[in-house]
Order: structure tokens, then sequence, then C-alpha cells
């Protein structure tokens, strides 16, 4: 809990259409300015080799800490948070594709502070990816730790945090990862700058 009343909750942010690093940029203020949310965090910004579509751009992914209402009752606050992060993804364009294919703004709930749950998605809270539209809402995600270039971002924020069911620190799930994936899957480009509020280049 970062405060009463609310939670720290992870968000991971992807695109590769347009100006993918504009558009993340944009986002992470549209995140914190989701109503009684904070922003508590931004991570490095990656780029990312696809994953199983190769013929497409490479990924910009990052990782937003942010603290949000824990919402009145069971399940409430990351189904508010969900339905908000669909919204902004359509404000920006996001279209449905095909799985794994290039993405205008994808907004992945990653993290809701102590949250395990798994439900039913409401109508407009559904994937935009059409191999997804009956997937349910789960809490953690149930592909973070097997993901590197969320992994990555989050460590940045959050190495010793241990998520619910993982049995393992973000840093341990990111070096293991790694591991297996090499480590020029993902790639730090710039790390945020909060008084100017976007990523600033490494020298």
């Amino acid at each position: 809990m970062a405060a009463m009343g609310t939670v720290r909750t992870y968000i991971g942010l992807g695109a590769n259409v347009g100006d993918a690093r504009a558009t993340l940029t944009a986002a992470v203020h549209a995140l914190g300015a989701l109503p009684r949310a904070s922003l508590a965090g931004v991570s490095r910004l990656y780029l990312t080799t696809p994953v199983t579509v190769a013929d497409q751009p490479d990924f910009h992914n990052a990782v937003v800490a942010l603290d949000v209402p824990a919402g009145p009752g069971a399940n409430t606050g990351p189904i508010a948070l969900l339905l908000a992060l669909k919204s902004i993804e359509r404000a920006f364009g996001r279209r449905e594709r095909f799985r794994h294919g290039p993405r205008e703004l994808d907004l992945d709930l990653l993290l809701f502070g102590e949250e395990r749950m798994a439900v039913v998605r409401p109508e407009e809270g559904r994937s935009a990816d059409p191999a997804k539209v009956t997937a349910l809402l789960e809490v953690p995600h149930p592909e973070a730790n097997r993901r590197l270039f969320v992994l990555a971002p989050l460590a940045d924020l959050a190495p010793e945090l241990v998520p619910p069911g993982w049995g393992e620190s973000v840093a341990q799930a990111r070096d293991r990862q790694e591991s297996a994936e090499g480590p020029t899957a993902v790639r730090p480009v710039a790390r945020w700058d909060s008084g100017s509020g976007r990523w600033v280049d490494y020298a």
C-alpha cells in the first residue's frame, strides 16, 4: 500500500507503430492524469525485438508505477483501472490486429498491489486482440514473469519485489529470462527525466 485507500500498481507500455517513443511519452502523461492517480515512477525506455512475429518494427517498451484508488470492494480497483487503460488505448488509435502484431499502443495491467484475481472482463475492458477477446482479467498478468520486455523495465522500478504467486523477485525473474533470451533481446535506450517529463537518450 502506498497510502490509505491507494494501491501501487504497475503498467506495461508498448508500441511500434508510428512515432512509438512519442506515443509512450504521451501515454505516461495520460496515466498520470487519471482521476485520483499519482505517477510514482517511470522505467527506462527499451527497444525490444518482436516476439513470434518477426516481420515488424522493434517495439518500444517501458513500465510505469502508478498509485491508484484501491476501490470500494473486491476486484473493483483492478477492473476500474483496466477500463481506464482500454479507454486510453482507444484514444491513441489502437486497432484490432493479429496476435503479437503491430501496436499503436498496448497497456497491460501487470500488478495491482498484492491482488490475485481472475475474473471475466466487462465488455468495454476486452482486448483489441481478436485472439484474446474472451481472456479473463488476471492479476498478476499471467505472462509477465516470462516476458523480458516486461521484466527489464519492471526491474528498474521494483527489483526486490516478489509479486503474488511468483516465488522469486522481479530481478531474479529478469535474470532468468535474460539467460534464456539473450542480453540483446531488450536494449535500454533512454532514461526518464521527471523534470522535463520525457525520456532522455543515453550519451
